[in-house]
């Protein structure tokens, strides 16, 4: 497995070498000995699916909030996605930035989203699955988000008509957000 930062600190693309033949392909998609060499997070509590029947479909910003705030790493399982994370952490010199990266199924990659920021995605296709792996565990009174079309963020999502739940377009700003 190979680990390529992004400009956020602590975030990265995961990248798995598939063992392919003429089957298909094998991939260990997370080597906890390797985040543990790179001094990331190495224990996972919880591993949840999120299945989008529409393309376009928008999940996110999302986050769980202090003390629990989570690590993530996240991989398409079906169809293609378009990735997000936010840096949350003020202190952090890539605050309110954003960065993203195209997931899918056949291309054995993943991201990790560091404590302290915000994941969300945008399906590219229909019928996506997206498989998290989570720490520590959910907690839905800990749930917290920013809005996904905060025009400070300007979060450049690739499909303009998106399919969101009625509570992702409640979540406050950036701005307003008390983290």
């Amino acid at each position: 497995m190979e680990l390529l930062p992004l400009t956020i600190p602590g975030a990265y693309e995961l990248r798995a070498d598939p063992h392919v033949d003429f089957r298909g392909f094998f991939a260990r998609i997370i080597d906890l000995t390797v985040l543990k060499a790179h001094g990331l997070y190495d224990h996972f509590e919880q591993g949840s699916l999120s299945f989008n029947k529409q393309r376009g479909t928008l999940r996110g910003l999302h986050f769980q909030a202090s003390p629990h705030w989570e690590t993530k790493i996240v991989t398409c399982v079906a169809g293609r996605i378009f990735d997000v994370v936010v840096d949350l952490r003020r202190e952090s010199p890539a605050f309110g930035r954003w960065e993203a990266r195209e997931l899918d199924a056949s291309s054995c990659n993943s991201l990790y989203v560091p404590i302290g920021c915000a994941h969300g995605f945008q399906t590219l296709d229909p019928n996506t699955a997206v498989l998290y792996s989570i720490t520590p565990a959910y907690r839905a009174e800990l749930a917290r988000g920013v809005h996904p079309f905060d025009t400070e963020l300007s979060v450049s999502w690739p499909i303009e008509d998106a399919v969101l739940s009625e509570r992702d377009l409640a979540l406050p700003t950036l701005r307003d957000l008390a983290v």
